[in-house]
């Protein structure tokens, strides 16, 4: 659910997503209960917010005729993807060769597929029979992550209780 909601110190508007105990406005920072924001319309669908908000902040600067002009946000999302040049196009354009960049990035990884260092860890924590911080090393070292990420990735995981650590051995919860 998508409510349009108001501020009565600064007559921002905004967009809130679910039923949230409470709402900072972005501009002045005053937050309030979400029951006593003024709320313009509820709505499940986020671009029918978008598009009320929109007309609003319009008609306060006497531009209505100008927005009943413009397409949906939908409609004009549609655009974004066709407006502008390609990445290969940008790179060409900058004296970039992209059959070099495409090799390149084969040989760092030939699968294509890309994964974080912090995904790496948590990938070895999953496969590993036994993950140790030694197997978990040796598996991400593997993987061109080096030890002292590692270490700090799982201790990190430790303390955020995504990870359990017990007698040296690790699992991921």
């Amino acid at each position: 659910m998508y409510a349009v909601v108001g501020c009565g110190e600064c007559q921002a508007l905004w967009i809130v997503e679910g039923r949230p105990e409470t709402s900072q406005c972005p501009r002045c920072g005053k937050t309030r209960g979400y029951e006593k924001r003024r709320q313009f319309v509820t709505t499940d669908d986020e671009n029918h917010a978008r598009e009320v908000r929109a007309s609003m902040l319009a008609a306060r600067q006497d531009r209505d005729g100008a927005f009943a002009e413009l397409d949906s946000f939908a409609e004009m999302e549609a655009y974004v993807d066709e407006a502008g040049i390609d990445d290969e196009t940008y790179l060409e354009g900058s004296g970039i060769d992209t059959e070099t960049v495409r090799e390149a990035a084969d040989r760092i990884d030939p699968s294509g597929d890309s994964q974080s260092r912090q995904e790496i860890v948590e990938q070895a924590l999953r496969e590993l029979d036994t993950p140790t911080e030694e197997t978990v090393i040796e598996y991400a070292s593997e993987r061109g992550v080096a030890p002292g990420y590692t270490k700090r990735a799982l201790a990190k995981l430790v303390r955020a209780g995504e990870v359990t650590e017990n007698r040296g051995t690790y699992r991921l919860l």
